[in-house]
């Protein structure tokens, strides 16, 4: 069966919007009517459903597209990766029901609790397994490689340090909004945000331009950076795209 753009949009319960910008970057490109209108099939409903589990796992929109266009990209073993890792996510989970169920009836009097015992689903274990297990089966990008080999050498501080830093900088931006995008002040903070990635990895204006689209065409980080000042995803986005206009 055929769907519209529509259609689909609904079946799959995301935006049409979303699928829009899906086919403008190459991720998800349906087929075309006479009349040039979308139509979906078989294939692209699978491919679909492929980049809606990787979003669940917290995949980018641009490694996404680098391994469902790989050549010998297989999605049976991409949906049994996929299964597998979301089994060490739900385990996780698991655990840290089980510490709250255990903490609440330590809080009622009906049971106590070790100290230990109130961060034991706060171990690392199985984190870094689900680390390794993406690293092993997705981690081909140079991308994701210089970011894990720049995150793995900072300390704590310095993370912590790191994230305090971009909280600061994100309020600057929605500070920033009143100005015009153009405004030497504005460009100049969009500027400071390229460096900031670049830090993690290499990063070309076309995936920069890719990702302040995805700031607001992914409501995860539509809801970051909109809690400081709504509309400030959009802001961000629009003055990404001044700043790569300028430079390519």
């Amino acid at each position: 069966m055929a769907y519209t753009i529509k259609q689909l949009a609904k079946l799959a319960n995301v935006s049409v919007r979303t699928l829009h910008y899906y086919d403008e970057v190459g991720l998800l490109k349906p087929e075309r009517t006479r009349n040039d209108y979308r139509q979906y099939e078989d294939g692209e409903l699978f491919k679909l459903q492929q980049i809606l589990f990787f979003r669940e796992l917290d995949f980018p929109l641009e490694e996404i597209k680098k391994i469902i266009d790989q050549p010998d990209f297989d999605i049976i073993k991409s949906l049994d990766d996929q299964k597998a890792l979301i089994k060490l996510r739900q385990k996780r989970l698991g655990k840290l029901v089980y510490t709250i169920n255990k903490t609440i009836k330590h809080m009622k009097k009906e049971k106590t609790i070790k100290d230990e015992e109130l961060y034991d689903a706060f171990k690392d274990d199985d984190v870094k397994q689900y680390q390794e297990e993406v690293k092993e089966r997705w981690g081909s990008s140079d991308a994701y490689k210089q970011s894990m080999a720049r995150v793995s050498k900072m300390t704590k501080a310095e993370m912590d340090k790191l994230k305090e830093d971009g909280k600061k900088f994100t309020q600057l931006l929605a500070d920033s909004m009143d100005k015009n995008l153009h405004s030497e002040e504005v460009q100049a903070l969009v500027e400071e945000h390229y460096k900031g990635i670049q830090f993690f990895y290499e990063c070309p204006l076309e995936m920069y331009r890719n990702l302040g689209n995805m700031y607001v065409d992914d409501p995860r980080f539509t809801a970051y950076y909109d809690k400081f000042r709504p509309g400030l995803a959009v802001f961000l986005r629009d003055a990404i795209n001044i700043f790569c206009d300028k430079r390519e």
